[in-house]
């Protein structure tokens, strides 16, 4: 079957999809499967898709979309899982705003129930010139496959307590101070569900290339997947000649997205010149940077997010947690120096 889509998913860039594709009724329950859908209803909120060109649109009730099949856990978000089985007329959920399609298990109220979506079929793609066997499309087409030379750019590791900590914040804040001293920053989302919107933050602050999980064929990162994707990318990103690599991960140090597989991985943690911790308040402070002191050995640095959103919860961090704390959005040129300085021996000793 040939379809005309209205709207593309920014979770199937990599395949570089026009508006017209032919689609299967043969449908792969993958994470990952690129398949159409019919929006169903219209919604007041979340009622966006992040295209392919990092855009947010608008959907309405009967447009047609491509996404990819995958999984959700967003504690402020949607809940949602794959199905065992995926069939043409199935009514799936749009469960981010990077067009990820799945069955919705439980929501926040905050953001009302999901879209429904129709499913219609899976995209084919033809890789051979001319031919018509087509196959089954899927975001590893195109995806980065890593580099095989050894990662010694030193990286910035921006963590938090949860979602919506202020982590992208602090990753642009950090970027835009390295990016002014006179450094070639790259820009890395290592784990979360896919949205280019986070990396595209980076890129505006400064960031020279930019790179996530779904660049290197991930959908949604799990502790299966998390450390590996992250290798791919800090490598491409090292193959890119980055002077320092500022990594954000999305969701929180004990989420469900695979932060913990990183944070236990010996070659990741020792390529760490700098670890940001934002959280969301001062118990959260308090207790993120004991968790990754006592659990992975790990010594924060610096503590931002909304728990330095005015001088009560720095005075706690600072007098209580014994750390520096710079706000991102109050305090930019604060926390980003105490990063720069905290670098910049590492950048000067790799080139030396």
């Amino acid at each position: 079957m040939k379809v005309h889509i209205d709207k593309i998913g920014s979770v199937t860039r990599n395949l570089r999809l026009g508006r017209t594709v032919h689609l299967t009724s043969d449908i792969q329950a993958v994470e990952g499967a690129v398949i159409a859908a019919r929006i169903h209803g219209e919604k007041s909120t979340y009622n966006q898709l992040e295209d392919v060109h990092g855009r947010m649109v608008t959907l309405h009730g009967g447009d047609i979309v491509v996404g990819a099949l995958g999984h959700r856990n967003a504690l402020h978000g949607y809940e949602g899982v794959v199905p065992e089985k995926v069939v043409a007329g199935q009514k799936l959920h749009i469960l981010n705003m990077g067009g990820v399609i799945g069955q919705c298990t439980s929501h926040n109220p905050g953001v009302g129930t999901p879209f429904e979506a129709e499913v219609l079929g899976q995209v084919l793609m033809f890789p051979e010139f001319q031919s018509r066997a087509g196959q089954p499309a899927h975001v590893r087409a195109g995806a980065l496959k890593g580099s095989s030379q050894p990662v010694k750019v030193p990286v910035v590791y921006v963590v938090g307590t949860c979602m919506n900590a202020g982590k992208t914040y602090a990753a642009c804040a950090i970027v835009r101070q390295l990016h002014q001293a006179g450094y070639r920053v790259g820009g890395a989302k290592l784990t979360g569900v896919s949205l280019m919107r986070d990396t595209l933050s980076m890129r505006d602050s400064g960031a020279e290339v930019v790179m996530d999980f779904t660049d290197a064929g991930t959908v949604c990162t799990s502790p299966k997947t998390a450390a590996q994707v992250s290798r791919v990318i800090l490598s491409e990103l090292a193959a890119a000649d980055v002077d320092v690599v500022v990594a954000e991960t999305g969701d929180g140090i004990m989420g469900e997205y695979g932060v913990q597989s990183i944070l236990e991985d010996s070659a990741l943690r020792e390529l760490g010149a700098a670890w940001v911790l934002c959280a969301n308040d001062p118990v959260g402070a308090a207790g993120g940077v004991r968790h990754m002191k006592e659990t992975y050995g790990i010594q924060v640095d610096v503590v931002a997010g909304p728990a330095t959103d005015n001088r009560v919860g720095i005075r706690f961090v600072e007098r209580e947690v014994g750390l520096p704390a710079h706000n991102a959005r109050a305090d930019a040129a604060g926390l980003g120096g105490l990063i720069v300085e905290k670098v910049a021996p590492r950048i000067a000793g790799r080139k030396s």
